[in-house]
This record gives structure tokens, sequence and C-alpha cells, in this order.
């Protein structure tokens, strides 16, 4: 089967690529945040993170 013969595949319209793009940004950003929360609970936290029984 030569390139010629395979089709395009799924191709997107101009609203769906938006949507795709909204949607990757929004993850991102949810993401960052869950990282940015867990960062400052640990500095808030301190070296007592390290003081628990085994």
């Amino acid at each position: 089967m030569d390139d010629k013969d395979r089709p395009d595949g799924i191709v997107l319209t101009e609203a769906q690529k938006k949507s795709r793009r909204q949607r990757s940004i929004a993850i991102a950003l949810a993401l960052g945040v869950l990282v940015l929360l867990f960062f400052a609970v640990t500095i808030v936290k301190g070296p007592a993170v390290l003081n628990r029984p085994l």
C-alpha cells in the first residue's frame, strides 16, 4: 500500500483544534496548581515531614 492510497486519517476542524488546545491548557494549569500546592505544603511543614515513626 503506497502513501498515496492511504487516507489522511482524522482531520480536525478549526473549532475542534481550538477546543483541544483550550482543554490542554486547562489540564496543564490544573497540574501546575497541584504541583505548587504540594510544594507549598511541603515547605510549610518543613523538616517535620521526615519526623514520622517507621
